[in-house]
Parts: C-alpha cells; structure tokens; sequence
C-alpha cells in the first residue's frame, strides 16, 4: 500500500537510536550469513529458529539435530531471519523511518523490552490462529507492527513522506497511511486465512505495541502529538525597535 521513506519527528531524549541501529544492523548480519553460506544454512537456521506453532503445541516434534535453541527462545528468534532480501528490506526500512522516535519516546533498554516483547506477541497469535502450522514463521513484521501501532499513538499529526502505490512520494499526516496499514493487517487476518503472509503476527505486534507504549513511555511523554509546540516569539534586543516584532 506504502513504502514509509522519512519523518520530520526529531529525538527529544536522547542522541543516537543505539537499539534500532543494533537491531538493524543484527538482521542484515543474520542475513548475509543465512543467505550467503551454503543453502542447507538458510533452511537448518529457519527451522531451528523460526517459530513453530505445530512443535510449540506439541502436534510435532522438531528432528533433534535441528534444535538450535528451546522452544519458547523462539518466541523472539524468529523475529531475526528474512526469507530474502526484499523481505528484510521493507521491514528495516519500516524501523528504521519509525523506530528511533517510539525508542526516544520509552528509552533505550524499555525500548529493547518492548520490541521483543511485540515480537513474542506476534508470535504467539500466529500460533493462535494456526496452532497446527508446521512451517516456520520468520520475519520482523510481528515486532515492527508493535513499533508502527506506537509511533501511530504518539506521532498521529506528524507529516510522514512515503511513497504511495510504490511511485509516488508524498507528505502525509501520519495517521493517514498507518491507520490505513493497521486497518489492512486486521482486514486480512479475518480474509486471507491461507495465505503466505502471517497477519496474525501483524495484529499481535499491533497490538502488543498499543498497549506497551501507554505504559512504557518515558513519564511527560504524552500521546497524540500534544506536545507540538509553535514557535516562539522572537526576543528582542534592546537596541532592536520594537516595530520590528510585528513584522517579522
């Protein structure tokens, strides 16, 4: 629907998005190791850290020379392999246009809290909804929902560029294009019951991310843009007539 390019939001709390550059920079790792070695890598790190929900349920059993950490660990590792390129490159592009504000907004270690705990979420609706499922489900989506839901509560009045039907750039209020996103994510989870898309991931992260930022922002951080603040009046020097202030 949207490709998010840039925002005008700048950081308040703190200097650097140490967490969302980490976070970044540890999936694009994961990648080229995964999609770089030989191919029986890919496949052996997807099923042995993807999230399984027909092994988590105990409808299957997963070869033991495939384990590569506990089952519930896969709650969250899941959220750090990518099928392909395009697939790591919209999600890190959604983190990296949205991620640094909500990581300002709650700090850097509640932040890392938060995007996992979305990512566990997401998780565990895809499991809900398709307990019996023995492929694996891996992909950031579920975590960065949880992120986009945030920035959505916090930044809704925030002029967001992105680029619409994949060709054309516009500025828009950012309530406009997420709201619309978070619309198709809960649209498709009750349509699209078997298709290769996890909506259910997406609408576990959303909301996971919703509620968690109510009570994970930094205290006086509030929601809804209130805190847009129009611009001073200018102070003026005492040799500066004051005339000059109602034409400037």
């Amino acid at each position: 629907m949207f490709i998010p390019l840039h925002d005008a939001v700048e950081l308040k709390y703190i200097r650097v998005q140490y967490v969302t550059i980490s976070i970044i920079a540890i999936n694009v790792l994961i990648w080229l190791f995964t999609n770089f070695s030989a191919p029986e890598v890919a496949e052996h790190a997807s099923l042995g850290l993807g999230f399984i929900p027909a092994v988590i349920f105990n409808y299957a059993t997963l070869d033991p020379s495939l384990v590569i950490v506990p089952d519930d660990l896969t709650f969250v590792t899941y959220a750090f392999l990518h099928i392909d390129f395009w697939h790591l490159a919209s999600n890190m592009l959604f983190l990296w246009v949205f991620g640094d504000n909500v990581e300002d907004a709650l700090g850097h270690v509640k932040f890392l809290a938060f995007y996992l705990i979305c990512a566990a979420a997401g998780a565990a609706l895809h499991g809900f909804v398709a307990s019996s499922s023995e492929g694996p489900l891996i992909g950031a989506s579920g975590a960065i929902s949880g992120v986009v839901a945030a920035y959505f509560l916090l930044h809704p009045r925030v002029r967001v560029w992105v680029l619409v039907l994949f060709r054309i750039p516009l500025p828009l209020p950012a309530f406009i294009p997420l709201a619309l996103w978070i619309v198709q994510q809960f649209a498709m989870l009750a349509l699209d019951l078997d298709g290769m898309v996890s909506w259910g991931a997406h609408v576990g992260g959303i909301i996971a991310g919703a509620i968690l930022v109510l009570f994970m922002r930094r205290k006086g951080v509030p929601l809804f843009d209130r805190n847009i603040v129009t611009p001073k009046a200018v102070e003026l020097k005492p040799d500066v007539p004051r005339i000059a202030a109602a034409t400037e």
